[in-house]
């Protein structure tokens, strides 16, 4: 089993190390996470994260040393089924969730995860984009029936308060990807949301994100959500998030969250129209996924049946990066990267001013499948 054993060091990219360890079930070892901070070791929300790869899995064995500096992670088998897990609060539920839509198709029964913590932050995808924006990946794979995430109450930082019902199916395997043309944006949906602050809120944050996005496109309705009582979670907090939607199916995500109690407050026109400027951004860098999920179409394409899958994105971000050199070391895919002009998109080339239009410079991602199946499932 040592030799076999991927040693890293430091803390960025845990998640990823940990969830690629458990779908190629090979063991990872992460050693000085964070050894030279004045708080040594893993932090509660990484800890947190572990036991809920413990509670999907059996048969994981995980080591931490006295410090919490060095883990040692041996997966078991994903075996799914319903759990309940009370997020960290230093981090969001999207945190979690994210992850746990990486692992979900393999497991042996459906999952059905009760998570509880927070609903929306300034730094992990808030649940409301996770539904917009990353569930059409899982059905571009054909991970579609019994697809669902119910958002039974909201909670802001730093006191949480939230809970989630997200249920996925299992697949036998999955179907390779040809997404090449992203489509032109033909009409954008977004959630408002406020809790424990007055409805008025969210109705001035869709004013100002309209007046920018208005200029654009005519077909926009943004949903408030103004939920009171036991479904507002314990702290204050509101915020926008935004879905572009294209001709072609893909979705491009971007959102924003108020700041804390005692932190300096957030005027709700503002936070509405930088939402704006951030879908514009998104926008402009195009591709077929917007940048957040990336890394989880690629991880799909390369556990995909053994044929070629092809994906349009935008710039690669950092984290697609890291999660390449990732995949590599756990299951040895290498994915073939061009790039693609910008004036060379669909229709741009029929009149100058549209290529204008099209945005920054395209990465065309290909890869052959490794033919993943997941053992525990006899039919599809």
């Amino acid at each position: 089993m040592a030799a076999s054993t991927l040693k890293y060091e430091g803390c960025n990219f845990f998640r990823q190390r940990l969830v690629l360890a458990t779908l190629s079930g090979k063991s990872v070892r992460i050693t000085k996470i964070r050894a030279k901070d004045d708080d040594p070791g893993l932090r509660d929300f990484e800890a947190s994260f572990i036991r809920l790869l413990d509670r999907v899995t059996n048969g994981s064995r995980i080591e931490v040393n006295e410090t919490g500096t060095s883990v040692l992670y041996q997966p078991g088998l994903l075996s799914g089924g319903t759990i309940e897990h009370d997020c960290n609060t230093q981090r969001a539920i999207g945190y979690y969730l994210e992850a746990l839509i990486q692992l979900a198709p393999f497991m042996k029964k459906p999952i059905k995860a009760v998570l509880r913590g927070i609903t929306n932050d300034q730094v992990d995808p808030s649940v409301d984009v996770i539904k917009t924006a990353s569930f059409p990946i899982l059905r571009k794979f054909y991970i579609d029936e019994g697809l669902e995430l119910k958002i039974t109450r909201r909670g802001a930082p730093p006191g949480g308060g939230g809970e989630v019902v997200f249920k996925c199916p299992s697949k036998k395997t999955l179907r390779p990807l040809q997404f090449i043309r992203p489509g032109k944006i033909k009409r954008i949906r977004g959630v408002a949301y406020a809790m424990r602050v007055s409805p008025a809120v969210a109705n001035r944050i869709v004013d100002a994100a309209r007046s920018v996005l208005n200029q654009f496109l005519p077909d926009i309705y943004i949903y408030t959500d103004h939920v009171k009582g036991a479904q507002s979670g314990k702290s204050p907090g509101f915020g926008l998030s935004l879905v572009a939607e294209t001709t072609e199916g893909a979705f491009l995500s971007a959102e924003l969250s108020s700041n804390q109690k005692g932190q300096t407050p957030t005027i709700p026109e503002d936070l509405g129209k930088e939402t704006a400027m951030l879908l514009m951004e998104e926008i402009y860098r195009g591709g077929c996924v917007d940048s957040r999920h990336q890394s989880l179409a690629l991880l799909f394409m390369a556990l995909g049946q053994s044929d070629v899958s092809k994906l349009l994105t935008g710039p690669l971000s950092p984290h697609t990066i890291q999660f390449l050199r990732h995949m590599r070391d756990f299951f040895q895919v290498m994915f073939k990267m061009e790039s693609q002009q910008s004036n060379q998109d669909d229709d741009a080339a029929e009149d100058g001013e549209e290529g204008q239009r099209v945005g920054g410079d395209k990465v065309l991602l290909t890869c052959v499948g490794v033919g993943f199946t997941n053992l525990s499932k006899t039919t599809l």
